[in-house]
């Protein structure tokens, strides 16, 4: 499993990280993905801000889809 993956797993399971990153999506994606890796780097899962959009994009997920969508227009 990538690092990416087991990130989202871990994310996925604290609900106020996950409303809490969907806030800062909707105001600001990329900071959202920098976020995103800061946590991977306290969690000691590093990842790039390419890694999670790489893994968002191969989520069958359309929120997160969505969300990635919004980042890379803010990039």
């Amino acid at each position: 499993m990538s690092n990416a993956a087991a990130l989202y797993e871990k994310i996925e399971q604290d609900r106020d990280l996950t409303r809490a990153l969907f806030r800062q999506a909707l105001q600001n994606p990329s900071g959202a993905i920098e976020t995103i890796c800061q946590v991977g780097d306290q969690l000691a899962l590093p990842v790039s801000t390419d890694d999670v959009k790489a893994f968002i994009s191969s989520l069958d997920d359309d929120l997160s889809k969505q969300w990635l969508i919004k980042a890379r227009g803010g990039l």
